[in-house]
């Protein structure tokens, strides 16, 4: 069974992308344009085994979802990777402080994001 990957980012291009190269990894994956449709969807049931947000978007940003899914009892210890154009320490650092697994700062190449999924996804 192939492990399942949701994505969050505002940008259609991103997630297209992003999309395209973890389906050809393997993956299962589903998009959400923001963090309130992304945990709309985990609540109607969808269990990602790893969640990559983007930081800065509208309704909810990446900071605000990782905090909420980091409450939720079945997601607590999620492997959450940001992708994000912010590289400035401070945004990282809080990220990390709120529960991100790993910060990456676009872009990022299609091999290299499925070799470090692998690292932070047990059995990728």
């Amino acid at each position: 069974m192939s492990k399942k990957i949701l994505i969050v980012d505002d940008s259609a291009t991103m997630l297209m992308s992003v999309k395209n190269n973890l389906e050809i990894g393997g993956f299962t994956v589903e998009t959400a344009e923001d963090g309130l449709k992304a945990l709309a969807k985990i609540k109607e049931g969808f269990k990602p085994d790893l969640i990559i947000t983007d930081v800065n978007m509208p309704n909810m940003g990446g900071m605000e979802l990782i905090k909420n899914v980091r409450l939720l009892p079945g997601l607590r210890f999620t492997p959450i990777l940001t992708l994000t154009t912010e590289s400035q320490a401070e945004k990282r650092d809080e990220g990390k402080r709120l529960g991100a697994t790993g910060w990456l700062v676009k872009p990022v190449g299609g091999a290299d994001l499925l070799k470090i999924i692998k690292q932070v996804l047990p059995g990728a």
